[in-house]
């Protein structure tokens, strides 16, 4: 199901100890992950917009959990990296701080896959419970069984 967000998660796009200590410096370190992406045709046309998005309105969507995004076309495919802060990096845009930042990169063309991806996400986040999980996660692998365990009570029959 292109709504399911373990199927974007990749370990080697996934860093659980982010070491930016800005709102542009942890974008840059998460998005940096999508640069070698096969589905990024271009990632510097990619990265512009996602800052540029980022400059219109704040992508924080409560929780010390941010969803930077651009829909663009220097993607062929959603694309996702994900990062995590030790402490939460101050976000002016919305003046909270934020430790998950999920950067989510989608084609202009495909709008449907790209709301079915967030509409899950804040699913998941909704809970406390999933949250706290995120937030702990030891591993890598740890990080995406917990979003498999959530998706499955979610979405049973997916």
């Amino acid at each position: 199901m292109p709504g399911r967000l373990s199927s974007l998660l990749d370990p080697s796009r996934l860093n659980l100890d982010l070491q930016g200590n800005t709102h542009d410096g942890v974008l840059r370190e998460v998005a940096g992950m999508l640069q070698s992406h096969p589905e990024v045709t271009n990632f510097d046309g990619f990265f512009t917009e996602l800052m540029a998005r980022e400059k219109l309105d704040t992508t924080y969507l409560g929780h010390a959990i941010a969803l930077p995004h651009a829909r663009t076309t220097h993607v062929n495919r959603i694309v996702l990296a994900v990062g995590r802060h030790p402490t939460g990096v101050h976000f002016g845009n919305c003046n909270q701080d934020v430790r998950l930042l999920f950067v989510l990169g989608t084609p202009r063309s495909n709008p449907t896959d790209y709301l079915m991806v967030v509409s899950a996400l804040c699913k998941i986040i909704n809970s406390a419970e999933n949250r706290e999980t995120l937030l702990r996660a030891a591993t890598k692998e740890d990080f995406i069984n917990a979003v498999i365990v959530a998706e499955k009570k979610l979405f049973p029959s997916g």
